[in-house]
């Protein structure tokens, strides 16, 4: 047996058992650690993928805003032109096809970026092996 400062005798078993407890607690904070900093990387790196996306949403979103309203000041300046009523309709009825095709295919554009955002985002979850 191992007296300590204190007379306290210390049995072997004891000091066995406290030194195999205190290393498995060792081991299973670094298996934490571990896991904690694996869970970290993967939030990471979907941040990174969800922050690119977003930038490219927005840029795509403040082009197609720039050319929506450069038609409008086009379609204006084309009806300050107009001579008759019918000239005028004539305008309004292709400006208006005109942007419903454009807003058809801005929306088309902004929905694939965002369904390849999340697959980037969701391929950027799954465990790399």
């Amino acid at each position: 047996m191992i007296k300590n400062p204190t007379g306290i005798e210390i049995p072997p078993e004891m000091r066995a058992f406290a030194e195999k407890s205190v290393g498995e607690a060792r081991k299973a904070f670094e298996g934490y650690i571990e896991a904690a900093t694996k869970a970290f990387g993967t939030a990471e790196k979907s941040a990174e993928a969800i922050q690119s996306n977003a930038k490219d949403m927005g840029r795509k979103a403040i082009g197609f805003a720039e050319a929506n309203i450069n038609a409008g000041m086009d379609f204006a300046q084309k009806l300050v032109g107009a001579r008759t009523p019918e000239e005028f309709m004539a305008l309004q009825t292709e400006f208006i096809q005109t942007q419903m095709k454009s807003l058809s295919e801005q929306v088309k554009a902004l929905g694939e970026t965002a369904t390849a955002a999340g697959k980037s985002a969701f391929e950027s979850l799954k465990p790399k092996g």
